[in-house]
């Protein structure tokens, strides 16, 4: 097959998955722009945040917890967590509903570490951040189906990045010269500078989005996951789960043993950035505690369990455990959020992973634009 004959199959190729999933695309990296600076504005607009530093001991969790039952007396709690001496400490409600979706809860309440004082009660599920995040994972459909739908238009964007590449990949040298940067002059017309713009931006971008896409991906489809980690040599379980803590009756139950727990991971993790214990949600449940050691990213948590009856810590099988037992694949998968999202290089990474989803939601429109103007060529008389 002939050069040409081969690059107008890729060419047709190209078009025809633009066109499927463009809209998708740009609505993914426009959301995601959105929400890079997702903390920072937060940490600005929401002043119940944070509260003065004092010189008093923290309350203890089953303190925080007896306050934050009487918000929510019929709701799970999911978590306390201590964000630190001028920072308001959570008490996260949460459940999941497999079954019916609108029963789904998130709630926040944020607490004077301090004193106990309820400071503000957020319902997670809404707001601009929340309806962005919905945009950005589901397209504003129910869960089950937008899930799918905006992980089927990624790994449709990630052929697209390769068959751009080779579209773009220049015949000669004097070709390549109009490849790599905008070379125009005067006179010349929009069509082309559009068509440059796509595929001199699609070019520097492609790396970067393959990126994103692979990080999106492994959310998107567990199959996906499950193969990416395995082919980087992981072999362990990427659902997290609690190790099951077992009744005996030659066993007293510990008193207040969320308390003691803290204590725990507050002495051996004096640096922590923020720590969070998890009340055991049933009689075989373990109490779940985990430290993130440094702020702005999540993948250096360290996280712990411990038997509710002995407090003695246990074992798991999955990549959630601590930091120095992870294998580098299991660091890379704990990264994920992190790359994703830019954080994994701190504010400037954001920044780059802003200007970088700005930059690829141009390219559904720019191609768009390519094939209305060859759709609508005129003809010479």
């Amino acid at each position: 097959m002939k050069n040409s004959a081969f690059k107008k199959i890729i060419r047709s190729i190209h078009l025809w998955l633009g066109l499927s999933s463009g809209i998708i695309v740009f609505i993914i990296a426009v959301t995601g722009c959105f929400y890079a600076f997702q903390e920072e504005i937060l940490n600005i607009t929401e002043e119940y945040r944070f509260v003065e530093k004092q010189n008093a001991p923290l309350l203890l969790p089953s303190s925080l917890e007896k306050i934050a039952r009487k918000e929510f007396p019929n709701k799970v709690l999911h978590a306390i967590k201590y964000n630190g001496s001028n920072k308001s400490a959570e008490a996260i409600f949460f459940s999941h509903d497999d079954v019916v979706e609108s029963n789904d809860y998130y709630n926040i309440i944020y607490l004077n570490p301090y004193s106990g004082e309820v400071l503000e009660v957020a319902d997670m599920y809404s707001g601009f951040f929340r309806w962005i995040l919905d945009g950005h994972f589901y397209l504003w459909l129910p869960h089950e189906i937008g899930q799918t739908v905006c992980a089927s238009a990624t790994l449709i964007f990630m052929f697209m990045l390769i068959t751009g590449l080779i579209l773009w990949y220049p015949k000669n040298r004097k070709a390549a010269k109009q490849r790599f940067w905008f070379r125009w002059r005067e006179g010349l017309k929009w069509k082309r500078k559009n068509y440059d713009l796509h595929n001199i931006t699609g070019f520097y971008v492609m790396s970067i989005a393959l990126i994103f896409a692979v990080t999106g991906l492994v959310w998107g489809f567990p199959w996906f996951a499950y193969g990416y980690y395995t082919l980087m040599g992981g072999d362990k379980s990427l659902v997290y789960e609690d190790p099951a803590s077992k009744k005996e009756i030659s066993f007293a139950s510990v008193e207040k043993p969320l308390d003691k727990v803290f204590i725990l991971m507050k002495k051996e993790y004096p640096k922590a950035q923020s720590i969070e214990v998890h009340p055991p949600e049933s009689d075989s449940g373990s109490i779940a505690a985990n430290a993130n050691l440094d702020e702005g990213t999540y993948w250096k948590t360290d996280y712990r369990y411990f038997d509710q009856y002995t407090l003695k810590e246990k074992k798991v099988n999955h990549i959630y455990g601590k930091l120095q037992d992870a294998t580098t694949s299991d660091k890379l998968m704990r990264m994920n959020y992190d790359i994703h999202t830019g954080a994994i290089l701190g504010l400037p990474g954001k920044i780059f992973a802003f200007l970088i989803s700005l930059l690829i939601a141009s390219l559904p429109v720019t191609g768009f634009l390519i094939w209305y103007g060859r759709r609508n060529k005129k003809t010479p008389k």
